[in-house]
């Protein structure tokens, strides 16, 4: 004669345990980090630019490389009168090369008018902000980075 064994609570327990391990095991192995950003190009033509309330932006890379912990490269276009955001902070130090038009920058307290090839370097924790005071848009490349230094 067979016996019909009872499923237990401590059975349903173990199962759903184990079930959730094997998902949790899966979608790290899907989560693999960014490869690291080898020498490239970015042909500009190539960028999508995608609008903004503000103007528009195109996203060059976001990514390690082999000394940074993140490179992040973005292109903003900035409507004539607008600011990007207000005036802020970050632990990540960033460039900003000035490529068209006409821009105030808040760095260290004071609003500096800048033009086309002009180079803006905020620093770590550093209060800053960046308005388009011309009457076209003005366009400009944000290089961001942070390394093992950069604080937390």
């Amino acid at each position: 004669m067979k016996m019909i064994r009872m499923i237990t609570k401590r059975d349903l327990t173990v199962a759903l345990v184990a079930t959730v391990a094997t998902l949790g095991v899966a979608a790290a192995a899907q989560q693999a980090p960014p490869a690291v950003q080898k020498s490239t190009t970015f042909d500009w033509n190539d960028m999508t630019s995608r609008t903004t309330e503000v103007g528009s932006v195109r996203q060059v890379i976001k990514a390690p490389t082999p000394t940074l912990n993140e490179l992040e490269i973005h292109i903003t276009t900035l409507k004539p009168g607008l600011a990007s955001h207000a005036p802020h902070h970050h632990p990540n130090e960033e460039l900003i090369i000035i490529r068209e038009g006409t821009v105030e920058t808040l760095t260290k307290g004071e609003w500096k008018r800048l033009g086309p090839g002009s180079i803006i370097f905020n620093a770590s924790n550093e209060e800053h902000a960046l308005r388009n005071v011309g009457t076209t848009p003005a366009t400009y490349h944000v290089v961001n980075w942070t390394t093992g230094e950069t604080p937390k």
